[in-house]
């Protein structure tokens, strides 16, 4: 009787070993919540830090840009490189500014949590990335207060005026030139000053926005620059296909 035993027991064994203790869900291709379920678990899976951190970061973006902003911000608290948690804030901060839409409240919640995690990181030079990020994002969101609030915030200077003149952008492209300029003003460096005009005259003027161009183009103090700005309005329009000229 003990060999019967014995093989019952081996079969028990072999059944019960038949399946991992922590089986895959059985999803569907199409499936995408079950699928970003199935992503998050996996990448615990992953020994090296940098490539579970940026698996982390893709799945954060995609979290973001489906609506789920609460879950994706969460994911920050897992990644450990300072940079790639920067470039995480972003992704997260962008998709929900360009893909989501979202109330005025939500947003408001979303950037002070973004904020939260942002001024939590130890890494100064990766805070002040994150942060000029997040300043991008408000202001491509619509949030030219927010985005203006956090960019003065940031005690590195040269970082304070990058997020300006990044914010600038992000105006200048929805053609909110009151608010662009309110930004452009606070930059205390008269060359990023008139690099940052220069730049939201050109997007202005790729806009078809001559008007609006030439008010930025003339506000620029450095003559070149200015001629520069100027003659980028005229190529656009009379040969454009020249509008490469630096």
């Amino acid at each position: 009787m003990r060999p019967i035993r014995i093989v019952v027991l081996l079969l028990i064994l072999m059944a019960s070993g038949s399946k991992p203790s922590h089986a895959d869900p059985d999803c569907a291709g199409a499936d995408q919540t079950c699928l970003l379920d199935l992503l998050d678990r996996d990448a615990t899976a992953i020994p090296e830090q940098d490539w579970r951190d940026s698996t982390y970061r893709e799945l954060a973006k995609l979290l973001a840009r489906k609506g789920e902003e609460d879950k994706a911000v969460a994911l920050l608290d897992k990644i450990k490189t300072p940079d790639t948690k920067a470039i995480t804030i972003r992704g997260i901060g962008m998709n929900a500014a360009q893909f989501v839409k979202l109330t005025k409240e939500q947003y408001d919640a979303l950037f002070a949590a973004l904020t939260s995690k942002a001024n939590s990181m130890r890494d100064l030079p990766s805070q002040a990335i994150a942060l000029n990020y997040i300043a991008e994002s408000q202001a491509t969101a619509g949030d030219d207060a927010g985005s203006l609030k956090t960019a003065l915030a940031m005690k590195n200077e040269e970082m304070r005026n990058k997020a300006l003149y990044d914010s600038s952008k992000a105006q200048a492209a929805a053609g909110r030139i009151d608010a662009l300029e309110a930004g452009i003003n606070a930059i205390n460096q008269v060359p990023f000053r008139d690099k940052a005009r220069r730049t939201a005259s050109q997007i202005r003027a790729d806009a078809k926005d001559y008007d609006g161009a030439l008010h930025l183009a003339n506000e620029i103090e450095n003559a070149y620059q200015k001629a520069q700005a100027v003659l980028y309005i005229l190529v656009r329009q009379i040969s454009p296909e020249e509008v490469s000229i630096e």
